[in-house]
C-alpha cells in the first residue's frame, strides 16, 4: 500500500516562506466548499498555481491552532491539548491530501518544480509543530496524569491516542535540547529533501527510458494482444509495467531482453539521475536520528509502535521463512534452470527467469496469461471485485460523474446496505488504472481524504483511491481489431490488493483522525490486502465474473483446475524474493548495530556517510552481501535494486517492508478462517469488517485475536505455498 496520510506528507516534506497574496488566491478552489457530490474534488478547476498560495495560507491557519492550544491560560487536558491537536491543520491537509497524490499519478514539469518549491516550507512548518516545547510540555502534562492513574477516565481509543501521540513527539526529538535539537532539525530537513529527489529521480529515469523496436524482426515471440499494444504506442519499449513485463516474459529475442533487464535493473545508479550518493546520505543520516534519541539502530527506533517491536523479532521471521522456503525455491530455480538448458540456454542468466518460467509453467501446467486474459476483461474484473464487498460487507459502488485529473480515472460513491433499510453514504472511491509518462511506476492507494468525527459530532467520510498500471484496451468498440483492456492474473491479483486497501480506508469508523482508516502499523497495514488476494483462486469469486469477453462463456471448470494446480507454482522463489528485500532494507537501517557513537573521535555531523560507515563504499557490494542469503542466481554487474526502492527510500517502508511477509502470515491465517467457516458466512465476514473499520484504535495484536479468537501461526502460510501439506 502507498498511502500518503497527511501526517506522512509532513513528515517527508517541508514548507516555503513569503506571505504575499497570490492574485489567484480569490478564486482558488482549494478555499471553497466542496460539500456537492460527498466532496468529490473539482479536479477541473484546480491549476498548479492554486497549490502555493492554498499550502502558505494552510500553514498561516495550523500555526494560529498550534499557537492557541500551545499558549492555552487553561490547565492541560486530554480535550484542549491531545483531542484539539489532533483536529489542527484542516485545510492544510485539504492541499496536501491532493498535491501529493497529483505528484504521484500526474507528475507534470510544473507539478515537480511546485513540490521542490514548497517541499523546505513544509518541512519546516513539520519541524516547528514537533519541536515546539509549550506544545510538548502541555502532551507531556496529560501522559504524567493519565499515566500516574492507569489511564482512569478516559475510553480504550483516547488512551492509544494519547499513549502514540506523547511517544510520537518523542521518537521527533521533542526532548532534545541545545545542540542536539539544532541537529535534529538540520538532519529531518535534509531526509525531507533527500527523499523527495530520491523519488524524483527513479519517476524520471523510469519514464523518459525507452526503446524502438524494428516490427520486423523484435517481436519474436510476443503474444498478438502485446504485438497490438506495441503497435499501438509506435514500437516504442518502455520501463513502464505493461510494456516491461510482458516483454521480460514472452519476447524470445534473449538480447532485447538482457537490454531491458540491465536497463530496469541499473535506474539510478549514475547519470543525470544517479541516487547511489542519495541512498548513503538517507541510510546515513536516519541513523543519526537514531543516535540522537539514543537508539542503536533506525530499525530499532522505527520498530517501537509495530506489531514486531524490535529488529530481532524481523530478523526471525524473515530467517525462519528463508529456513523453510529456500529447499523449495532452489527446486523452483532448478526447474527452470532445465527449462532453458533444454532450449540450449546454459547457463540461465536473469533476463531468462521470466521467459523460461512463463514456458514451464505452460509444459507443466498447460497455464499461462494468455488463456486467462479473454475471461478477464477490466470491466468485468472491476464489477467482481466490487461485488464480492457487496457480499462480504454489503457495500456497493455507483459511477458518478465528477470531474477527475485524468481522462481514465473514475470515481464511485459507495454505499453501505449492511446496517439496516436505509443505506448509508459510506465515501468516494476514485480508480487510476491505466499508465502515463507523468505516473509513477507501480501501483498503490492513496488518501484524498481520511475519515472521522469532528468535534461538534459530525462525520466526515473519506475520499480514496486506488492507482495501478493495466494495459489500455486496443481499438474502440466496433471496430474490428478492438479489444477491451484484459488483464493477467497478476494484475487481477494486484486490483484486488489495492481494494483491500481501499476497503480499510472506506470502512473505518473511528473518532479521531490520526487513527482512522489505514493508518495502522506498518507490519498490519498489509493484511487487509493481501487477504483480498486470497479469493482470485476461488471458483465461487470466479464465477461471478471470469465470462470470455467476445462470448460471454464462462472461464471453463478446466481453466480453473489447471489454475488451481499452477496456484503454487514458484512459491519458494517468490517467497525467497520478498525476503531478499526484506534484508536489505533492515541492512540500510541497522547500520548502527554495535557501534557505540562515543567511539567516534569526531562529531558524526562531521562524517561523510562513508567515513563513518565504510562498507557504504561500494553500495553494491553492500546491497549484495545483504541479499546473499537469498540469491539463487548470480548477480549481473551493474544491476542494483536500492537505487530504486522507493518503498523504503521515498515511500515510507524503512525498516518496515518485512510488513508485506509479516502480514502475509496474518492474510493466510486469516483466509483460513473463511475456508473453514464458509468464503460468504456473514458472521465471518462481519468480525473481520470490525478489523477494518477500527483503524488504529486497538492494538493490531488483539484486535487480530478479536477476530480470530486466537494468535496467528505461521502453518496456514505454509499449507496455501505448498511447503508443508
Amino acid at each position: 500500500m502507498r498511502k500518503f496520510s497527511i501526517t506522512l506528507a509532513l513528515s517527508t516534506m517541508v514548507l516555503l516562506c513569503g506571505c504575499q497574496k497570490d492574485e489567484n488566491s480569490m478564486n482558488n478552489p482549494f478555499f471553497e466548499d466542496w460539500s456537492a457530490n460527498h466532496g468529490a474534488i473539482p479536479f477541473d478547476r484546480i491549476k498548479t498555481e492554486h497549490y502555493k498560495p492554498a499550502l502558505i495560507r494552510g500553514i498561516e491557519e495550523e500555526d494560529k491552532e498550534i499557537d492557541a492550544i500551545a499558549n492555552n491560560p487553561e490547565a492541560p487536558t486530554f480535550a484542549n491539548t491531545i483531542e484539539a491537536l489532533d483536529y489542527t491543520g484542516e485545510l492544510l491537509g485539504k492541499v496536501t491530501g491532493i498535491m501529493w497524490n497529483i505528484v504521484e499519478c500526474d507528475g507534470t514539469d510544473e507539478m515537480l518544480a511546485l513540490v521542490e518549491e514548497v517541499q523546505p516550507m513544509m518541512s519546516e512548518h513539520s519541524l516547528n509543530i514537533r519541536l515546539n516545547e509549550k506544545l510538548f510540555a502541555r502532551i507531556k502534562q496529560v501522559w504524567d496524569e493519565y499515566n500516574a492513574k492507569g489511564m482512569e477516565g478516559l475510553t480504550v481509543e483516547q488512551q492509544r491516542l494519547l499513549k502514540d501521540r506523547y511517544e510520537g513527539y518523542l521518537k521527533a526529538g521533542a526532548t532534545l535540547q541545545g545542540e542536539a535539537r539544532e541537529r535534529w532539525r538540520q538532519v529531518s530537513s535534509e531526509l525531507d529533501s533527500l527523499s523527495l529527489a530520491y523519488g524524483q529521480n527513479v519517476q524520471k529515469a523510469t519514464g523518459e527510458w525507452s526503446m524502438q523496436l524494428d516490427p520486423a524482426k523484435d517481436l519474436e515471440g510476443l503474444p498478438d494482444f502485446f504485438c497490438q499494444t506495441l503497435k499501438d504506442n509506435g514500437y516504442k519499449l518502455t520501463l513502464l509495467a505493461p510494456s516491461y513485463r510482458p516483454f521480460m516474459k514472452y519476447s524470445s529475442r534473449r538480447d532485447l531482453r538482457e537490454t531491458l533487464y540491465k536497463a530496469y535493473n541499473s535506474r539510478c545508479t549514475s547519470g543525470q539521475y544517479d541516487n547511489t550518493d542519495v541512498v548513503r546520505r538517507i541510510a546515513t543520516l536516519r541513523q543519526e536520528r537514531a543516535d540522537l534519541l539514543g537508539f542503536e539502530t533506525f530499525a530499532d527506533m522505527r520498530l517501537t509502535n509495530t506489531m514486531a517491536k524490535t529488529p530481532a523479532a524481523v530478523n526471525n521471521l524473515l530467517n525462519q521463512l528463508l529456513e523453510a522456503y529456500k529447499p523449495t525455491a532452489e527446486k523452483d530455480l532448478a526447474e527452470v534452470a532445465d527449462m532453458a538448458k533444454r532450449n540450449g540456454v546454459s547457463p540461465m542468466m536473469p533476463w531468462d527467469f521470466s521467459y523460461y518460467s512463463e514456458k514451464l509453467m505452460t509444459e507443466k501446467y498447460a497455464f499461462n496469461d494468455e488463456q486467462i486474459k479473454p475471461y478477464f476483461a477490466l470491466d468485468k474484473v472491476k464489477k467482481g471485485v466490487f461485488g464480492l464487498a457487496t457480499r462480504l460487507y454489503g457495500v456497493t459502488f455507483n459511477k458518478i460523474d465528477v470531474p477527475v485529473y485524468a481522462p481514465d480515472v473514475e470515481c464511485f460513491e459507495v454505499w453501505d446496505h449492511a446496517q439496516g433499510s436505509d443505506s448509508t453514504f459510506v465515501g468516494l472511491l476514485y480508480t487510476d488504472f491505466f499508465p502515463r509518462e507523468t505516473k509513477r511506476p507501480g501501483a498503490w492507494m492513496t488518501e484524498f481524504r481520511g475519515q472521522k468525527v469532528n468535534p461538534d459530532g459530525t462525520e466526515v467520510r473519506p475520499i480514496v483511491q486506488i492507482v495501478m498500471s493495466f494495459s489500455k484496451a486496443i481499438g474502440r468498440p466496433g471496430e474490428p481489431d478492438y479489444k477491451p483492456a484484459l488483464l493477467t492474473y497478476d494484475e487481477a491479483e494486484t486490483f484486488l490488493h489495492e481494494f483491500g486497501h481501499s476497503l480499510h480506508g472506506l470502512l473505518t469508523k473511528c473518532h479521531y483522525p490520526s487513527q482512522s482508516g489505514t493508518s495502522v502499523a506498518h507490519d498490519f497495514v498489509e493484511l487487509p490486502s493481501q487477504f483480498n488476494e486470497n479469493f482470485l483462486g476461488k471458483k465461487e469469486f470466479l464465477d461471478t465474473f471470469a465470462a470470455d469477453w467476445q462470448t460471454g462463456e464462462a472461464i471453463p471448470q478446466e481453466l480453473i483446475d489447471r489454475l488451481h494446480k499452477a496456484q503454487n507454482y514458484l512459491a519458494g522463489y517468490a517467497c525467497l524474493r520478498q525476503l531478499s528485500f526484506g534484508m536489505l532494507d533492515m541492512k540500510f537501517h541497522s547500520l548502527g548495530a554495535g557501534k557505540a557513537q562515543g567511539d567516534l573521535k569526531v562529531k558524526v555531523s562531521e562524517l561523510k556517510p562513508t567515513e563513518r560507515f565504510p562498507q557504504l563504499e561500494d553500495i553494491e557490494k553492500f546491497e549484495a552481501d545483504a541479499m546473499a542469503p537469498t540469491q539463487l542466481m548470480d548477480r549481473v554487474d551493474g544491476a542494483m535494486m536500492c537505487t530504486s526502492f522507493t518503498h523504503i527510500f521515498s515511500g515510507g517502508y524503512a525498516a518496515g517492508y518485512y510488513g508485506y511477509k509479516w502480514a502475509e502470515v496474518l492474510d493466510a491465517d486469516a483466509f483460513a478462517v473463511f475456508e473453514r467457516e464458509g468464503l460468504d458466512n456473514p458472521e465471518t465476514a462481519k468480525r473481520f469488517r470490525h478489523l477494518l473499520e477500527s483503524g488504529d484504535t486497538v492494538d493490531p495484536a488483539e484486535l487480530y485475536r478479536q477476530f480470530k479468537g486466537a494468535d496467528p501461526t505461521i502453518d496456514a502460510l505454509m499449507k496455501r505455498d505448498g511447503i508443508i501439506k
